[in-house]
């Protein structure tokens, strides 16, 4: 393994993964297993959680309290101790930095820098407690305690990589069954043992994923980063409920259609825009003759709606969704390991790099912890309390949906306004991200000289090209040193400004270090969220979002009713927003109401007799059509 070319200091990496490797065609067959800890710590101690859930019942509907003064003043105190200091410029004393805090994990030739944060030494020594703590709550919840208290939930993503860490034998034998069982189904797949019932080609040529979220983010930037040139099957992702998406997507496979495996992924198997996914695409095989059934996969859990439906209908195959598995957190489960599979990616590999990661980022020192130091440098950098935001830069296009992914992870699991002892905190960190060098050409200029609101996490990766393959464009300069060269020159010209940023270093875009990345952010997520003590686990703000979504809906409903009824009268009467507001019980919703009915005119479901929708109060509208059936149901 080639050596990073600043590296004075090594942080020895921890052993391979203990993992049974001979089950899979794609598995390396050189693998040691090595010993594990096991812990067994029953659950984590949350401070107040008794006290909140007395007072609340439950966290949604918890009664916000001012921050108790201890925490605030410690908070003051922490940022007193950044105060007292600004970033190097010495040369000389940057190196020494350099050299001191540069972490490398040998093993997976992976490299974190964060020599360009400015904490100061004060500030690492003011924090230890915080990670002792953050330590041992992650101890326990891998050991599985209820990590998620207010979904009364284990938190088990890291038992999906290893095991034999799980708090009890049947989810071992869950996991390793289910991993057995996905590289078993793509061999078949990929080999033509299982194929579609239409097809010319006597093989499946392409995938269809439909999901949302953590449910498509993390497939399609593994898709995005490790899948060959030329994959066995090509995928594709209908990832929202946008007609015309789903329309192009589908439109791409033309004829392959009949070649084309499809996987609905849903944990709860009810998720609208996956269901609304689905329906679209059985709906185009009705319209090629074709049987759905004989080309459908669902991941999801068991005994879900999906689940039922699938078994009834006799889809291809089944997999499970766990309940102790969050969406963001499943790219190492079904959900992402069966499409990477399925494109030839080496997803044993994926699952050894992540579980070495994992053992990395168990030791409990912040200095020889990489998942510790991104949580000490974000922690530094906004203050605990994201007051900056988080810019993503990987410098190799292959990793561009990376800071994607990456959104997700971290500001589903860290933005929340309560803390788990029920104070309102309004907490978070943001990420946006685009690829290097395009940033050059797009927003490197505000952040070296615009707004100070951010710092910036550079993704580097060494190999530019395979062994062999590269040639220099001009004398000693290779394509790939000008990526390098822009790639320092960014991070010397914003630090030269007082911009902080960190790099994470791969030696090349492999299904192992894409493991270990995942792992990497994994577990600097669930530190970070025990230093600010949020409960990472839960996204309380997205179910509200649904259940407003819901309601919109239901009023959609009451308005193509009233309409319909004014619509079948004689004469027709076309109703204004007032009068439709009036009928359906809603007049303080008259303003949805209004982006109802521009909605649905701009569709076709309605037409505007006088007025325009630029102004609200002229409008007179009704249905283009009277449908009789419907008089009869209830507004």
């Amino acid at each position: 393994m080639a050596q990073h070319p600043l590296c004075l200091k090594l942080c020895e990496g921890a052993s391979m993964a203990s993992m049974d490797t001979s089950r899979c065609r794609y598995a390396p067959h050189h693998l040691v297993p090595t010993p594990r800890i096991m812990y067994r710590t029953p659950r984590i101690n949350l401070p107040g959680l008794q006290r909140c859930r007395a007072e609340s019942g439950t966290r949604a509907s918890a009664v916000a309290r001012e921050i108790p003064a201890e925490v605030s003043a410690a908070a003051d105190s922490l940022e007193s101790k950044k105060k007292k200091k600004g970033l190097e410029t010495d040369p000389a004393v940057l190196w020494q930095r350099y050299v001191e805090w540069l972490y490398q994990h040998k093993e997976l030739g992976l490299y974190v820098d964060v020599s360009r944060i400015g904490f100061t030494e004060e500030f690492v020594e003011e924090m230890e407690p915080k990670f002792q703590h953050a330590f041992k709550a992650m101890e326990e919840l891998e050991a599985g305690a209820i990590a998620n208290p207010d979904e009364g939930r284990m938190v088990g993503h890291y038992w999906l990589r290893d095991s034999k860490r799980t708090p009890n034998p049947f989810l071992k034998q869950q996991i390793d069954s289910t991993l057995d069982a996905i590289c078993n189904f793509a061999e078949n797949i990929i080999s033509g043992k299982i194929k579609p019932p239409s097809s010319q080609t006597g093989r499946f040529t392409q995938v269809l994923s439909v999901g949302i979220g953590g449910s498509a983010l993390g497939p399609e930037f593994v898709a995005e980063a490790l899948a060959p040139d030329n994959p066995p099957l090509k995928i594709r992702f209908i990832d929202n409920t946008d007609p015309a998406g789903i329309d192009h997507q589908i439109a791409q496979l033309g004829p392959e259609l009949a070649s084309t495996l499809v996987i609905v992924i849903s944990k709860s198997g009810g998720t609208p825009e996956t269901r609304n996914g689905l329906l679209e695409v059985q709906k185009a095989f009705r319209e090629a003759g074709l049987d759905f059934s004989k080309q459908g996969v669902a991941i999801t859990q068991e005994n879900s709606l999906l689940d039922n439906t699938a078994r009834i209908e006799g889809w291809v195959a089944r997999f499970p969704m766990f309940d102790w598995v969050g969406g963001r957190t499943s790219e190492m489960s079904a959900v992402g390991l069966l499409p990477a599979a399925l494109q030839g990616i080496d997803i044993r590999e994926m699952l050894t790099g992540a579980s070495i990661m994992d053992e990395a980022t168990r030791i409990p020192v912040v200095k020889t912890n990489p998942a510790a130091l991104l949580a000490l440098c974000w922690y530094w950098a906004s203050d605990g309390k994201g007051s900056k935001d988080m810019v993503v830069l990987p410098y190799k296009d292959s990793l561009l949906l990376f800071s994607r992914y990456l959104q997700q992870l971290v500001m589903e699991s860290l933005g929340k306004e309560f803390d788990l002892d029920g104070n309102r905190v309004n907490q978070g960190l943001t990420v946006y991200g685009n690829k290097g060098s395009t940033d050059q050409h797009a927003y490197i200029q505000q952040l070296r000289e615009g707004v100070h609101n951010f710092f910036v996490t550079f993704i580097e990766v060494l190999r530019d090209r395979p062994p062999g393959h590269d040639w220099e464009l001009e004398p000693g300069v290779t394509c790939g040193d000008y990526l390098f060269g822009m790639l320092q020159g960014t991070r010397s010209a914003l630090y030269a400004n007082n911009r902080e940023s960190l790099t994470v270093t791969v030696q090349e875009v492999t299904p192992r270090s894409v493991g270990a990345m995942v792992a990497l952010y994994e577990r600097a997520v669930g530190l970070y969220a025990s230093l600010i003590n949020v409960n990472a686990y839960h996204q309380p703000g997205v179910e509200v979002g649904k259940k407003a979504a819901g309601e919109v809906l239901a009023l959609q409903k009451r308005v193509l009713s009233v309409l319909n009824e004014a619509s079948c009268k004689e004469p027709v009467e076309p109703l204004t927003l007032a009068q439709i507001a009036e009928r359906c019980h809603s007049v303080e919703q008259i303003e949805m109401i209004y982006k109802i009915v521009t909605h649905i005119a701009a569709n076709d479901r309605a037409l505007i007799a006088e007025g325009g929708c630029g102004s609200p109060s002229s409008i007179k509208v009704f249905s283009e059509e009277c449908n009789v059936e419907d008089l009869y149901t209830e507004v």
